[in-house]
């Protein structure tokens, strides 16, 4: 080789230890995951910070969760999760039409998310007054991270399940600028509660 060919070589060599230092800056403003497509992950886990939660729920009894979004967009996002309490025979937010729950949010989380990352959040939440009569309840009051809301939720006894069932329901909603507004994302997760009177 004469040294025109090692000179060519030496600055292909250089040129390419470059880029790859540069990779993780270059990650930042260039998208190569070309092909992947963008979604959202929302989670809710139970006291031992996994799937498992408990299917009785006493007055008064404290319910330990963690709530969590991904962001796996491509963009940073601004997320707001939608907590709502309902009875057995109120409708879930409808998948194939991309519509909420008709239930009103109790309690809210705003979250403002960059692209590939995470976010997760400790939920405390509370039956606080219940009451029962032959073959139905009625919760008065519940508590969302010690925040008390009023609910008049009523339930009929279940006679299959055996239990007097409820579910708290958290909807992903996705800030859209074209819009302006809030719309929601089609992400949801849900859990029963059996009520122990």
């Amino acid at each position: 080789m004469d040294l025109d060919e090692y000179r060519t070589l030496f600055t292909l060599a250089n040129l390419a230890l470059i880029l790859m230092a540069a990779m993780p800056a270059l990650s930042m403003v260039v998208n190569f995951s070309k092909g992947v497509e963008p979604f959202s992950e929302l989670w809710l886990l139970g006291p031992t910070h996994n799937i498992d939660y408990p299917s009785r729920l006493k007055v008064d009894e404290q319910l330990h969760l963690s709530v969590g979004i991904g962001n796996h967009l491509g963009y940073s996002a601004y997320y707001v999760i939608y907590m709502k309490f309902q009875n057995q025979t109120q409708p879930l937010p409808d998948a194939f039409n991309s519509k909420p729950s008709p239930s009103l949010p109790l309690y809210e989380f705003h979250v403002f998310l960059m692209n590939e990352k995470t976010w997760e959040a400790p939920l405390t939440f509370a039956i606080l007054g219940a009451s029962r009569s032959s073959n139905s309840s009625v919760v008065s009051r519940i508590s969302i991270n010690n925040m008390v809301f009023l609910v008049n939720r009523s339930s009929k006894w279940d006679s299959k399940s055996k239990g007097f069932y409820y579910q708290l329901v958290l909807e992903l909603w996705l800030y859209n600028p074209t819009l302006d507004d809030l719309q929601y994302h089609n992400r949801f997760v849900n859990i029963w509660l059996n009520l122990d009177l």
